[in-house]
């Protein structure tokens, strides 16, 4: 066995445990078994070697369509825009949220995510809550605690709804488009990014596109008189650009490497992967699962559950002057069909780690600007919340400040690393931070390895 396949997948000698447990940290009561270390490391470098398929049709018009400013209401703005290719798909810019409308000066409410590695995120879905990978099927394992357990037995005041249900899947914050199809849609006819006044108005400019004989070619002569059909055919082929196409998903990182034996982690990522995986320190594993799957495919940093972290609130977004806003994720503004779950306020889908190192902003609501800052509140935000969240007029700390009281018992404090009270050493220390870091970066795209 290659001794960095080694060490990715046995370092930490609870990572298969932590890879098929939930958020809540519980192992699958019988991990299935996986492939050898031979045939991981045959896989990752079968996905490193293999070179792309030519695109097909109906993705070569979802490319011209992606890069086509003339789609957006301002005739400047498109999808590039702010999912740049140069930048892993996420804007290129440091803004919170990104700037759009007829005359792109509309500030958007939620922070731009990376387009990549979405290719096999399951459509949402509320299950029972046993172990799911959504590329091997179900998994029994043991239930999970009643929501915000402390090992010493409190708990979060809310009245809960099913505790035995998890959100998992879909596309955006919130999990509100089922497919990449139905996610494409979402920015083109928002007035705050490519403001489309309505479906013909889109389906108007589709017509007087250059490519508009591809697309007659592709889905027939009357696609585009027909605006039910021509803007599902005009979704479906961003859709396809977004699956084909190898920049989306490139499994070239140094961490892809290191699975197919051809790089090695220095001393500083091993450390910084033994604290990814251990579940009382960063214990990121839990819900960014970091090892390959059994029919080998790669991991791709997530369970794509939804948790409620509590990012501070802030101050940045133009939505948030009025005191009585609240972005909610799945209960909402955004999403209307879930405001009844009370229980599910707050929360916000996991998203993929790889390409994390290159992003400007981080949480929903773009508040954090560093990795750095990021684990340091993940790590502070009990032991030290003073640090993170304002202060009321009596002096106390408000924590969980983006989200109204009712629905603070919503947020994660029985996981580590929040599972420590004010006062308490962190998870992590600085020097931890940095090693954690440096794993993180090594799941950046585009690796070669010297010589």
């Amino acid at each position: 066995m290659h001794p960095q396949i080694s060490a990715i997948r046995f370092a930490v000698p609870l990572l298969a445990a932590l890879a098929y447990g939930a958020c809540d940290r519980q192992p699958a009561a019988t991990p299935p078994p996986h492939p050898s270390a031979a045939v991981i490391a045959a896989a990752a470098a079968a996905r490193i070697d293999t070179p792309p398929p030519p695109l097909s049709p109906t993705a070569r018009l979802g490319q011209q369509m992606f890069f086509d400013p003339a789609l957006s209401g301002s005739g400047k703005m498109s999808c590039a825009t702010c999912h740049d290719p140069a930048h892993a798909y996420a804007p290129a810019n440091a803004l919170p949220v990104q700037l759009g409308g007829p005359a792109l000066d509309r500030q958007g409410v939620r922070a731009v995510p990376t387009l990549t590695y979405l290719e096999r995120t399951p459509r949402f879905v509320i299950r029972p809550d046993i172990r799911f990978d959504p590329d091997e099927g179900r998994l029994a394992k043991a239930p999970r605690p009643a929501l915000n357990a402390r090992p010493g037995g409190t708990r979060g005041q809310a009245a809960v709804q099913p505790a035995q249900s998890v959100p998992e899947g879909g596309m955006d914050w919130d999990g509100r488009a089922s497919t990449l199809a139905e996610q494409a849609g979402g920015p083109l006819l928002d007035p705050r990014e490519m403001a489309n006044r309505d479906t013909l108005a889109l389906l108007a400019r589709l017509r007087a596109a250059p490519y508009a004989k591809a697309f007659a070619a592709v889905f027939g002569r009357e696609a585009l008189d027909l605006p039910e059909h021509g803007l599902a055919d005009a979704y479906q082929a961003l859709a396809r650009f977004q699956i084909e196409d190898r920049s989306f998903h490139r499994y070239d990182s140094k961490f892809d490497y290191v699975l197919a034996g051809r790089a090695q982690l220095s001393a500083q990522e091993l450390r910084g992967l033994a604290l990814f995986d251990d579940p009382h320190k960063g214990n990121c594993a839990a819900c960014h699962l970091d090892r390959p799957s059994k029919n080998r495919l790669a991991p791709v940093f997530t369970d794509y559950e939804f948790e409620a972290l509590a990012a501070p609130r802030n101050a940045a977004l133009a939505a948030n002057r009025d005191p009585a806003y609240f972005d909610e994720g799945l209960c909402g503004p955004a999403r209307a069909d879930l405001t009844g779950r009370q229980d599910l306020c707050g929360l916000f889908k996991t998203p993929t780690l790889r390409n994390v190192a290159t992003r400007q902003v981080f949480f929903h609501n773009g508040v954090f600007h560093s990795l750095k800052d990021v684990l340091r509140f993940y790590v502070e935000r009990e032991t030290r919340p003073e640090q993170w969240y304002p202060r009321r007029a009596d002096g106390t700390v408000e924590k969980y400040d983006d989200l109204p009281p009712a629905h603070r018992a919503n947020v994660d404090r029985g996981d580590a690393p929040f599972d420590r009270g004010a006062g308490d050493p962190p998870a992590l220390d600085q020097q931890e931070i940095e090693d954690l870091i440096a794993f993180l970066e090594t799941l950046t795209d585009g690796y070669r390895p010297a010589g």
